[in-house]
């Protein structure tokens, strides 16, 4: 099993994290097959999909030999993210911060990304223990607030989720994002059954990242 500082350089190193929210674990298991033909190494399976913990479990048995990354999303308390880290899940998401879930995830050596969308925020992410702080809703702000942010407080590695999208993907790179989360604007395709489009797409949106980071 990898440790929490390989899957979190494992993160920043992709750039990219699918964040796979489905009406059905079926549409949830071809967006995710989707996004890895697309050449996504880190997916998020939302705990919005119903039955997300066992979808987990299935993705984790499929690709057991470390070829992508399965994280949890939407996890909004401790008890959740242990069921999310039981099925396999090895990193957890939040739309905000929970302590107790990240002290849980410190706990288990689990990486963990709580949602913050204040400089005030941000800092409390990152006392409680928050190895990457995601921004959201991204959208809210735009790339800006990321470069606000590193003014006084450089040492924050963020994420945004939310409004990431390939015509702008590069400004959040640009102003200091070390990963970016994308979800509706990289896997819409599915409500039409196109799943070739999201993987298209996946493919166009790793290499804009490589792209602005040299």
């Amino acid at each position: 099993m990898e440790k929490k500082e390989q899957i979190v350089s494992k993160i920043k190193r992709g750039g990219l994290v699918a964040v796979v929210r489905a009406e059905s674990t079926e549409q949830a298991f071809k967006i995710t097959e989707a996004c890895i033909a697309g050449g996504v190494a880190a997916i998020e399976i939302t705990f919005t999909v119903p039955g997300a913990a066992d979808l987990i479990k299935d993705l984790a048995r499929k690709y057991n030999s470390g070829e992508i990354i399965i994280g949890a999303g939407t996890v909004l308390d401790s008890e959740t993210a242990r069921v999310a880290i039981l099925a396999g899940a090895q990193y957890i998401v939040s739309p905000c911060l929970n302590v107790e879930m990240v002290k849980l995830c410190n706990r288990y050596q689990i990486a963990c990304m709580p949602g913050a969308m204040t400089i005030k925020e941000v800092v409390e992410c990152m006392e409680a223990g928050a190895d990457i702080v995601k921004i959201f809703p991204g959208e809210l702000f735009g790339s800006a607030i990321i470069k606000a942010v590193r003014g006084p407080l450089p040492q924050a590695a963020m994420m945004p989720t939310g409004g990431v999208s390939l015509d702008n993907v590069g400004e959040w790179i640009k102003a200091g994002a070390v990963a970016v989360g994308a979800g509706g604007t990289l896997t819409a395709g599915a409500n039409k059954g196109d799943y070739e489009s999201i993987t298209t797409l996946a493919k166009q949106f790793i290499e804009k990242i490589q792209q602005c980071r040299k």
